[in-house]
């Protein structure tokens, strides 16, 4: 296996960040070059863009990205359910590509739990070993021993009818954890649960991976589990790698807009700024309703990268605004801005604001204040904007040039 860097073509702009490029003895997976065409009437629909991951003996990665980005198809390729149209798949040093699914030494946890009905737990989770003929007393230390680790002894007699859904998933999770594989493939399993139950699995999720110690790959279109979860998360869009890394490196340097927009809850806030120079050699960011200064680095930023400022958009997280009020000596004008409150949500440890510069409402943005704010709906009011964490995106390649 040649030892290549981890590298793809992004939807958004040229530049796509990820890790450097692992030893040998490191990786467990290694995805190369891979791309996947569906045909149709139409002369066919690519599924993934030469999608390139070293992933880690050991390591969680997610693969997370909108519907139709191409998480599934790459997850179903490794697993050996679909072909590569060009492109390698290694698993353990070795090209695994022509191989069938059986024979990969990966176990896939699919959303639908697929228990069969009539078999108890233990019957569900000894059946993909007693069709590979394992002895009997390997087939009974095993169930023990996985039932133990996941904390379903109990019900190993019950069948899935008598289950609830998060005992359901972890039966599912058990039927692959019993065939020691080297590799486990989760294709959105925590979809079917309520939202408290989807919150708790992902901790045992998480606590389950660090018993098992085995290589991860997880896909999910939820960008919260994708942050909770992941060793490393890869952000696809239109079958093409985004961004590759911790989540909180995609979350504090994404490196295009598709990124910054998709990686945060709210999500990152837009602004039709113009970036304008200063007589003082710095920069400013306004509208025709308000304005900011550039710190002293971001103006360096743009200094370097060296294209018209014009053609730049600012970015800024909602919880990166904040209430004015409530700001003290840190509201300062060149960090204020004033705009109008349309909607308030309050969330408890956190009100969510839905703003506009003016009362028309030209556009919309978002701020994360606090609760002890006193800021009021149909009202205006003063919002201190953290200029040290402000991002601003190449409006052709939408690529980040602060990161």
């Amino acid at each position: 296996m040649s030892d290549t860097t981890q590298s793809s073509k992004a939807a958004d702009t040229s530049d796509v960040q990820t890790d450097a490029a692992q030893s040998d003895e490191e990786i467990n997976v290694r995805i190369d070059d891979l791309s996947k065409v569906y045909d149709d009437d139409e002369g066919g629909v690519l599924a993934v863009d030469d999608l390139s991951i070293d992933i880690r003996r050991g390591e969680f990665l997610v693969l997370v990205g909108p519907s139709g980005c191409g998480k599934t198809t790459t997850l179903r390729t490794v697993a050996g359910l679909e072909t590569p149209t060009e492109g390698r798949i290694w698993i353990e040093d070795e090209d695994v590509s022509g191989l069938e699914p059986r024979e990969r030494g990966v176990a896939m946890v699919f959303q639908n739990y697929a228990l069969y009905p009539h078999m108890t737990v233990r019957e569900n989770l000894s059946f993909p070993l007693r069709i590979r003929n394992y002895p009997s007393d390997e087939i009974d230390e095993r169930v023990e021993h996985t039932a133990d680790l996941l904390e379903i002894s109990e019900l190993l007699d019950r069948k899935p009818s008598a289950l609830s859904g998060g005992q359901q998933q972890r039966v599912a999770l058990g039927r692959a954890i019993v065939r020691e594989p080297s590799v486990f493939l989760m294709d959105e399993p925590l979809s079917n649960l309520d939202a408290k139950l989807r919150v708790q699995m992902r901790t045992e999720l998480n606590e389950i991976h660090k018993r098992v110690e085995k290589t991860t790959i997880y896909v999910t279109h939820d960008q919260a589990e994708a942050m909770t979860l992941g060793d490393r998360v890869a952000v696809l869009n239109q079958g093409r790698l985004q961004q590759l890394g911790p989540p909180q490196q995609l979350y504090d340097e994404p490196v295009n807009r598709f990124v910054a927009g998709f990686i945060g809850e709210p999500p990152m806030n837009f602004l039709p700024a113009d970036i304008v120079p200063l007589d003082d050699g710095g920069y400013r960011a306004q509208t025709d309703e308000f304005q900011i200064e550039l710190t002293d680095d971001l103006a360096a930023t743009v200094d370097r990268w060296g294209g018209d400022p014009a053609s730049l958009t600012l970015g800024i997280r909602p919880e990166d605004i904040n209430d004015a009020a409530l700001a003290g000596d840190a509201a300062t004008p060149a960090n204020t801005i004033e705009a109008y409150v349309r909607v308030i949500e309050p969330m408890g440890s956190d009100k969510y604001l839905t703003l506009s510069p003016t009362a028309a409402g030209e556009y919309e943005f978002t701020a994360r204040v606090s609760p002890a704010s006193e800021v009021r709906e149909d009202e205006f009011a003063e919002l201190r904007i953290d200029r040290s964490k402000m991002h601003l995106f190449d409006d052709e390649t939408g690529q980040n040039i602060t990161v």
